[in-house]
C-alpha cells in the first residue's frame, strides 16, 4: 500500500496554483514570450534530429503542456532540446522514422519509473566538471550538426557530427553555399544584437522573419521547412513489434537517462535563479516521463526540461505553471493558424538559430572557473567534452564520473597520512625510546599500505603510541592495516599503545582484531597524557629489569 501515497505525491494538486491570482499577468506575458522563443527552436530541433519540423512542433505543444501540469518545477519549460537531438539522430537513421514514437514511449515509461522509485536525487551526485564538460560537448555537437544546413547541403553519411560536417562542406556548391551563409549570418547578427537593445526582444523570431522575407524577396536558392500539419494528429498507440522493442531498449535507456539528467539539471538551475521555491525531483521525473509518453502518442519526440527556455520564462516574469501552459497554447495557435508562413522558413535560418543557441549554452566564465580550480577538474571537463563529441553522451557521463572519482580518490589519499610528532612538555630520560604517530585524514584501501610501511620500519624504539583522534574516515582495509601494524611491532618486542579511537570507529577496529592485537586491554587510551605516562613507565621498567637481574 506504500505505492499509493508515493503516486499521490507525484500528482498535480491545487497548491500548484496557489500564487496564480497574484501572478497571472506576469505568467501570461512570460508564456507568450517563451512561446515565441520556443517556436524556432522547436522547428530547428525537429529538423536537426531527422524527425522533421512538425515533430518538433508537436513535441513542444504536447510535452510542454503535460510536463507543465505534472512536473515538479513551477517554472520549468519543456520540449525538444539539443541534447535529445544528438541521441535521436542515429536512432532515426538506423531504425527509421517509424521508431520515433515507440522510442519516445519506451523512454518516457523508464523516466516515469525512475520518478516512482524516487531516483530524482541521483543527479546531485554528478560532479560539476562532468556537467560542464557534458554541456560543452553537446553544444559542440549541436553546432556541428547545423553546418550542412548552414552551407546548403545534406548531412554527410558519417554518424560523427564533426566528420559529417566536413563531408557536407566538401560537397557544397558555390551558389547554395553563399545564399545559406548569408542567411545564417543575418540570423546570428540579429540574435546577438537584439538583447543589446532590450533583453525582452525575441531576437530568434525576429531573425527568422527577416531571413524568411529575404529568401522570398531575393528568390534565394535555399531549402525550406516544407509542409506542416495544420492540426494536431489524433493520438495513436505506437506499433508494438517485439523485435523493434528489443532493438530500441538500449537507445531508449540512453534517452531516458539523458532526459532525467537534463531535466533535473534545468530544474535545479531554475531554482537557483528564481524565487519560486524548490522543486520536487521525483515529481519532475514523473512529469517529464509522462510528457515523453504523450508526445510519442502524437508522433512527437522525447522531451526534457529546457534550460534556455526556462531561463527566458523566469526573466520574463513567470512564477507558476500557468506560464509554461500558456507557452504550449501559443505554439498550438501556430499549428492551427500559421503553418503556411512557417513552411516557407529556410532551413539555413533555423541552422543559424541553433548555432547561436549552441554558443550561448557555453558560459565562458563558468569554464574559466572550472579550469582555474584544479588540474583534476580541468582534466575531467576536457575528457567528458571530448568523449561526448567523439563517442556517446551516456558514455561521456560515465567516463567523466570515473575520471572525477579517480582524482577525488587521489586527493583523499593525499589528505590522509601518518606523522611522527614530539612528546609535548619537558623532555624526560627515555623519551627517545618512545615514538608518537598521528594518523589523520582518511585511512582506507588506497592509503593504508603507506601507513604500514612508514611505521613498521621504525628502529631503536620500545613503545609506539598511535594517535587516532584525528582520523576522519576508516574502512575495513585501513582497520586491518592497523591490526597488522600492531602485530608486526609487538612481534619485534615493541609495545603499542592506541589513543583516541572515536566511537564511530571503535566497532570496526574491534571486529577486525585491532584490540586483540594489543598486548593488554589497558593499552587503549582516551587521552594522550596517560598514554605517554604509561609509555615512560614501561621504558623505565625495561631499564630497571637488567639491574634487578644482576
Amino acid at each position: 500500500m506504500r505505492v499509493l501515497p508515493t503516486v499521490r505525491a507525484l500528482l498535480p494538486s491545487v497548491r500548484d496554483y496557489a500564487e496564480l491570482p497574484r501572478t497571472w499577468r506576469g505568467d501570461l506575458l512570460a508564456g507568450l514570450t517563451v512561446g515565441i522563443v520556443a517556436l524556432p527552436l522547436a522547428l530547428a530541433f525537429g529538423v536537426s534530429s531527422g524527425a522533421g519540423a512538425a515533430s518538433g512542433l508537436i513535441t513542444a505543444v504536447v510535452a510542454g503542456l503535460v510536463a507543465a501540469v505534472f512536473g515538479g518545477s513551477h517554472v520549468q519549460v519543456s520540449g525538444p532540446t539539443g541534447a535529445m537531438v544528438v541521441v535521436l539522430g542515429p536512432v532515426i537513421a538506423s531504425q527509421g522514422i517509424e521508431a520515433l514514437a515507440l522510442v519516445s514511449v519506451l523512454a518516457g515509461v523508464m523516466v516515469v519509473a525512475a520518478g516512482v522509485l524516487k531516483l530524482g536525487r541521483v543527479v546531485s551526485f554528478l560532479p560539476w566538471p562532468v556537467i560542464e564538460g557534458f554541456t560543452l560537448g553537446i553544444a559542440i555537437i549541436i553546432f556541428l550538426q547545423q553546418v550542412p544546413a548552414a552551407i546548403g547541403e545534406d548531412a554527410g553519411p558519417s554518424s560523427n557530427a564533426a566528420v559529417s560536417a566536413l563531408q557536407a562542406a566538401g560537397a557544397a556548391s558555390t551558389t547554395e553555399f553563399l545564399a545559406a551563409i548569408v542567411l545564417v549570418a543575418v540570423v546570428a547578427l540579429i540574435m546577438i544584437g537584439a538583447p543589446l537593445l532590450h533583453h525582452r526582444i525575441p531576437g530568434s523570431i525576429i531573425a527568422i522573419i527577416v531571413a524568411s522575407v529575404m529568401a522570398e524577396l531575393l528568390a534565394m536558392p535555399v531549402a525550406r521547412i516544407g509542409a506542416l500539419p495544420d492540426s494536431l494528429p489524433a493520438p495513436t498507440v505506437p506499433g508494438w513489434d517485439w523485435g523493434l522493442v528489443i532493438a530500441l531498449t538500449g537507445p531508449a535507456a540512453t534517452i531516458a537517462i539523458l532526459a532525467a539528467i537534463e531535466s533535473l539539471l534545468s530544474a535545479r538551475v531554475a531554482t537557483s535563479i528564481s524565487d519560486t521555491g524548490s522543486y520536487d525531483a521525483d515529481r519532475e521525473l514523473f512529469g517529464q516521463g509522462l510528457a515523453s509518453v504523450a508526445s510519442g502518442f502524437f508522433g512527437g519526440m522525447p522531451a526534457t526540461g529546457a534550460i534556455a527556455r526556462t531561463a527566458v520564462n523566469i526573466r520574463s516574469g513567470g512564477r507558476t505553471r500557468f506560464a509554461a501552459i500558456t507557452h504550449a497554447f501559443v505554439l498550438l495557435f501556430v499549428v492551427y493558424l500559421a503553418t503556411g508562413p512557417v513552411a516557407r522558413i529556410p532551413l539555413a535560418a533555423l541552422a543559424g538559430v541553433l548555432m547561436v543557441t549552441a554558443v550561448r549554452m557555453v558560459s565562458l566564465s563558468t569554464l574559466r572557473s572550472v579550469v582555474g580550480s584544479t588540474r583534476g577538474d580541468t582534466v575531467v571537463l576536457i575528457v567528458t567534452a571530448a568523449v561526448t563529441v567523439s563517442f556517446d553522451l551516456i558514455q561521456a557521463v560515465g567516463i567523466g564520473v570515473l575520471v572525477a572519482a579517480f582524482f577525488a580518490l587521489r586527493a583523499l589519499v593525499k589528505s590522509g597520512g601518518v606523522h611522527r610528532e614530539e612528546i609535548s612538555g619537558p623532555a624526560q630520560d627515555g623519551d627517545s625510546r618512545i615514538a608518537v604517530y598521528r594518523i589523520e585524514g582518511a585511512l582506507f584501501f588506497a592509503a593504508a599500505e603507506r601507513v604500514l610501511e612508514r611505521v613498521s620500519d621504525i628502529e631503536n624504539v620500545e613503545v609506539v603510541i598511535i594517535r587516532m583522534s584525528q582520523l576522519q574516515s576508516l574502512d575495513a582495509t585501513g582497520a586491518r592495516v592497523i591490526a597488522d601494524l600492531v602485530n608486526t611491532l609487538e612481534r619485534r618486542g615493541i609495545t603499542v599503545l592506541v589513543k583516541g579511537v572515536q566511537d564511530r570507529h571503535l566497532r570496526l577496529i574491534t571486529r577486525v582484531g585491532v584490540l586483540e592485537s594489543l598486548r593488554h586491554h589497558n593499552h587503549l587510551f582516551t587521552a594522550l597524557e596517560p598514554a605517554v605516562e604509561h609509555a615512560r613507565s614501561h621504558v623505565a621498567r625495561n631499564r630497571e629489569a637488567p639491574a634487578t637481574t644482576s
